[in-house]
């Protein structure tokens, strides 16, 4: 599918791979509705991919953690009358620690973002597509939905939950001109270890966005249902296959667990930046 005069919305595009999303969607020639918190990232953003590439920006500063702010973002898009050709879902974050020394209502922020606004977002702009038999949707899972993170429980649960969902509805619309897929990222190379305390879970080499971007991009154009970056990265994800859940449970759980004297901000969900609603790579 072709991009050249067609609209994408990306949600979490202020910063990591949602912005690379923007940068290189707009490189072919895309319009661009960008979504996030940060206002001000989002104009400087959207400023520069005017002038680059001489495409339409529209900016729509909104935390989709909230109820109802799906519903709202697809009024606005449709009082900006622009048809949205490709949805990515992007927008996300983790919590790390002892589950029940994890905030609720953080973890609770944390599926509302990670999996009832994926839902509800595909459920708003999915008949506009169907109605043109023409669009893709991109779920940003990760290699994390393939097996159960301790220390990472609600993260991990969630990005499973995104993956199978896709999944589904790649094979319920594949003959109905709709791409469904979902980008299974591990490490990769942005803020946001650091931001959630949870630098021992960033497993392995870590990618950079743009690449992980480009491979998702090239995935989607060869029909792919998902794809996990990196040779290392995919068997990591396959590992469960071949071993036992105990075995697989203890050795992601030795990876990531909490180091000694751990401290996380996750306590606290009025500490939450910017970088921590960015999806772990």
């Amino acid at each position: 599918m072709t991009m050249q005069g067609k609209w994408a919305l990306v949600t979490g595009a202020s910063s990591g791979i949602g912005e690379q999303f923007a940068r290189q969607l707009a490189k072919q020639g895309s319009h661009l509705v960008l979504v996030a918190r940060s206002e001000s990232k989002l104009e400087s953003l959207a400023s520069e991919l005017r002038k680059m590439y001489g495409i339409k920006a529209e900016v729509i500063s909104m935390d989709l953690s909230k109820e109802g702010t799906p519903s709202e973002l697809y009024q606005k898009c449709r009082l900006l009358k622009v048809d949205i050709e490709m949805l990515i879902n992007n927008a996300g974050f983790a919590t790390h620690g002892l589950f029940e020394q994890v905030s609720g209502e953080r973890q609770h922020e944390e599926v509302m973002l990670n999996v009832a606004s994926v839902v509800d977002m595909t459920h708003l702009f999915l008949p506009d597509m169907l109605h043109r038999s023409s669009g893709a949707v991109i779920n940003v899972a990760s290699t994390a939905g393939f097996q159960p993170l301790p220390y990472m429980a609600v993260y991990g649960a969630t990005k499973a939950f995104v993956l199978s969902f896709t999944q589904a509805l790649w094979f319920e619309n594949r003959d109905r001109g709709i791409k469904f897929f979902a980008l299974c990222p591990g490490s990769t190379d942005t803020s946001f270890f650091n931001v959630v305390g949870a630098e021992e879970a960033s497993v392995g080499k870590k990618d950079t966005p743009e690449r992980v971007v480009e491979v998702a991009l090239r995935a989607l154009k060869e029909g792919k249902v998902y794809v996990v970056p990196g040779v290392q990265n995919y068997l990591g994800a396959q590992l469960s296959r071949f071993i036992t859940r105990k075995q697989s449970l203890r050795l992601v759980g030795s990876m990531i667990r909490p180091r000694e004297g751990y401290s996380s901000n996750n306590k606290n969900p009025g500490n939450q930046s910017d970088l921590a609603r960015r999806t772990i790579k």
